[in-house]
């Protein structure tokens, strides 16, 4: 499933290519933007724009490779397919190592270009829906207290009722009216729902 609000970026300094392959991916109707230069796609794009990024390695003044590290140190997960020539592989292979979503080869088929696109549009819309559940379990940790941020992390450890006391010091049902509390808070119905919840909303060095 892919987003119809997404928007497939063209980034190559290559006038005829850029053109080919707009025509190529708007005449399978998708929306397409096409830019130059990684500059200019920069300082055009909107973080919050779902959709994916066809990026040339080789280009004047910043390069593919450059760009997918500013992204990345922008926090911008937008899949990106790197369109290379052949002696650009092993540097693209480099790339996907990175998290690039894949690399074409020219030439390449069309047909297997468009369905990678297809998958890139596809793991946007899931690194996304990700990334909303995070914020939202985040936000529910948020409102606990610190014992019972205290009871979720043993609970989630797999911890009993009867051990956590003992780590923390209080009795049993001090840490069953914590937990129930905990999971009314966290809209958690059972403890696998409450795991999950727990794991999306607490960063890992803070586990």
């Amino acid at each position: 499933m892919t987003d119809p609000a997404a928007i497939v970026y063209i980034v190559d300094d290559d006038d005829a290519f850029r053109d080919s392959l707009r025509w190529l991916i708007e005449s399978n109707g998708y929306v397409v933007e096409t830019h130059s230069s990684a500059e200019s796609f920069l300082a055009a794009y909107d973080p919050h724009q779902p959709g994916c990024i066809v990026l040339d390695i080789r280009m004047p003044g910043m390069s593919g490779i450059e760009l997918q590290d500013e992204l990345e140190r922008r926090g911008i997960t937008l899949p990106i397919i790197f369109v290379t020539g052949h002696g650009d592989v092993p540097t693209a292979v480099a790339a996907i190592k990175k998290g690039a979503a894949e690399f074409i080869e020219k030439p390449f088929n069309d047909t297997k270009f468009l369905a990678v696109i297809e998958g890139a549009l596809a793991r946007d819309v899931e690194t996304r829906r990700a990334r909303t559940r995070q914020l939202s379990a985040a936000a529910r940790v948020a409102t606990l207290s610190r014992r019972e941020r205290e009871v979720l992390e043993r609970a989630v450890a797999g911890k009993a009722n009867k051990i956590i006391a003992e780590d923390l010091g209080i009795s049993i049902k001090t840490v069953e009216a914590h937990r129930a509390r905990m999971m009314m808070k966290m809209g958690a119905d059972s403890i696998a729902e409450l795991v999950q919840l727990a794991l999306d909303g607490i960063p890992p060095q803070h586990r």
